[in-house]
């Protein structure tokens, strides 16, 4: 038997859209398709977007690296035990060691503090708002937790994700390509 909120889904889709409608569906479908492509096969995730409006609301812009690591260690760990909360404090910092690189205290070498997955959400987000796609609703909420959200994801983009982003907002790539840039760049902050 058919899931009966696709039933309903589709029925909207097909018998009730009008025009803007069926873009935000449109932007929706291919927001979904992209993040199933980068996230699909990697099992159950925290929440990409509700980890990024995180971040970006401790993000201060006048930290220094060592204070935003400390915000990325801490709210990694939050994550990981209310994941798992049958796990003792040490199992917790090793997997908040082995997720965020200089989780140790060490300070990374090179690349973000801020996660993949996390940078992935937040660019998700900010290429849909630059290109008009995001829904008035999210961009709202985001404005209303965040201030100039856009401008504190850009400042906390590294400049690898940065040129990228630029790239494809200005037609230099299709987006296939920038889904492998984007996974390149974002590969490149983890070393």
């Amino acid at each position: 038997m058919a899931d009966p909120e696709l039933v309903k889904a589709l029925d909207y889709i097909l018998n009730r859209c009008d025009e803007g409608a069926i873009e935000a569906v449109s932007a929706a479908v291919l927001r979904r398709k992209r993040d199933l492509a980068m996230f699909g096969g990697m099992g159950r995730l925290p929440d990409p977007k509700r980890m990024a409006k995180e971040l970006a609301s401790q993000i201060n812009v006048n930290a220094t690296i060592d204070g935003l690591a400390g915000t990325v260690r801490n709210m990694a760990a939050r994550i990981v035990r209310q994941e798992a909360p049958e796990l003792d404090d040490g199992q917790v910092e090793e997997l908040v060691r082995a997720w965020v690189p200089g989780a140790g205290g060490r300070r990374p070498s090179a690349g973000s503090a801020v996660p993949a997955g996390l940078l992935l959400a937040m660019v998700g987000q900010f290429v849909a708002y630059s290109q008009g796609a995001m829904d008035p609703a999210e961009e709202r909420e985001l404005r209303s937790e965040m201030g100039a959200w856009p401008d504190r994801y850009w400042r906390s983009f590294p400049r690898a994700v940065q040129a990228v982003v630029s790239g494809y907002l200005k037609g230099e790539m299709d987006e296939r390509e920038f889904n492998v840039r984007i996974g390149a760049a974002l590969s490149l902050g983890k070393r």
